[in-house]
């Protein structure tokens, strides 16, 4: 359906529950190297509890391999410079959300290389930097499958349906 993009990432239990997501979501992760913990670390492997063995995860040597392995949707960069809020994004499946690493965020030539309507944000208050990795992928994702109808997943009956 959707493919998470963590460029580089830096803390182990973040992508351990990004893992978790991505396998509750039916989405694939991309890992671009380098990545800065062993992918056995017992942090991310608690944080992702058992789902490990759900999460279609792929490694990516370089952001440039990444990019030669795309075979379908466009890429939305994930980042507090973005000019877009991501609840305006209309998101279709196959589209890529590509999110930077936890301590400096994706580079400004990476960034800069989309148009401005694939550089989303989530907004916040002023002085705030950033949203917690994890969390950040958690509200994009979640809002790019409900704009295609949660697509595969298991329906929520809705207030007074007799589901």
């Amino acid at each position: 359906m959707f493919h998470v993009v963590l460029y580089q990432p830096e803390i182990p239990p973040n992508t351990g529950n990004i893992i978790r997501l991505c396998a509750n979501v039916g989405s694939s992760l991309h890992l671009i190297h380098p990545v800065a913990f062993d992918l056995d670390d017992r942090r991310m492997r608690r944080a992702g509890l058992d789902y490990h063995e759900y999460a279609a995860l792929q490694e990516h040597a370089d952001y440039e391999s990444w990019k030669r392995s795309l075979r379908e949707g466009r890429i939305f960069a994930c980042t507090t410079k973005g000019t877009t809020c991501y609840a305006d994004a209309d998101f279709q499946p196959g589209d890529h959300l590509l999110f930077g690493p936890e301590s400096r965020g994706l580079p400004a030539e990476i960034r800069d290389s989309l148009p401005p309507e694939q550089r989303i944000r989530i907004p916040m208050q002023p002085r705030s930097r950033s949203l917690n990795l994890a969390n950040s992928v958690a509200v994009i994702l979640y809002e790019a499958w409900r704009q295609n109808g949660f697509s595969g997943g298991l329906q929520v009956a809705k207030q007074g349906d007799p589901g």
